[in-house]
């Protein structure tokens, strides 16, 4: 694979346009983060506590020739959405004069590996306020930024199709996710802006890595629940909301695209 950089004119697919990634700073987030700077993007990568990776996204995007810089805001509290956004504001004019955001993805959430008679009140209420509370208020707080013809890509799952009762509150947290992006491509319609969910599967991540990485046999059968026999990487979502988020996509909306490679055919 050639290696493409922002002075490539084919990939600029989102010069003059902000995006903002939240869980930005890995896994599938940096991978989208990086890819939307690569197109030509300004970038807001949005982190919780891990500064440091934060700034080596920004940093490796920086490099390459784009536009990017942090933003801290941990989720999955009240009032977690207006911080974020006045970290937002506090910065974007120094990045992108005039403020205001084209493409939200909605990437940051937490899993439960918990089945129903396990799984406790506390951490039922924790995966629900950081997979569909957050996206929620942070789409409610952002529309007054957003532009017309805009984006908005929430990172759902393969879980929420596929039954996995071992997951059962995050898979369903992806599902009411889901359900918003419908809702949310109804009503934002007119305003010409486009909202999509890519629902990925086993993707090789740091979440995934205790189990995966270094296990033969698990990668194995991880790639066997794959029709495309292989276990996903970031860079396989990222290039999916690229598309998402570029005008090639402008006639897709209120959509899940099944991203898990064939799972479950």
């Amino acid at each position: 694979m050639v290696a493409r950089t922002l002075n490539d004119e084919a990939v600029r697919t989102l010069d003059g346009k902000v995006a903002l990634v939240t869980g930005g700073s890995r896994g599938i987030g940096r991978a989208i983060a990086e890819r939307l700077g690569r197109d030509g993007a300004v970038v807001a990568v949005a982190f919780a506590r891990d500064r440091a990776a934060a700034d080596g996204v920004v940093e490796r995007i920086r490099k390459d020739g784009g536009r990017a810089f942090p933003i801290q805001a941990e989720l999955g509290r009240h009032g977690d959405a207006a911080a974020l956004w006045a970290a937002f504001d506090a910065q974007i004019d120094q990045h992108a004069p005039g403020g205001g955001v084209d493409v939200i993805v909605n990437n940051a959430g937490i899993g439960r590996s918990t089945d129903l008679a396990s799984l406790t009140e506390e951490g039922f209420d924790e995966v629900f306020a950081v997979n569909v509370r957050a996206p929620f208020f942070i789409v409610r707080e952002g529309l007054r930024r957003l532009r017309d013809g805009g984006r908005i890509v929430n990172i759902s799952s393969g879980a929420a199709r596929l039954a996995m009762p071992e997951i059962i509150a995050y898979g369903s947290t992806k599902g009411a996710l889901d359900t918003f992006t419908l809702n949310l491509a109804k009503q934002l319609g007119p305003r010409g802006i486009t909202v999509n969910s890519v629902a990925p599967g086993i993707v090789d991540t740091d979440v995934n890595a205790g189990w995966l990485r270094g296990n033969a046999q698990a990668e194995a059968h991880a790639a066997s629940l794959a029709a495309l026999g292989r276990v996903g990487q970031p860079e396989d979502i990222a290039d999916i909301v690229a598309f998402l988020a570029s005008d090639d996509a402008r006639w897709v909306t209120g959509r899940v695209i099944d991203a898990t490679g064939g799972a479950g055919l």
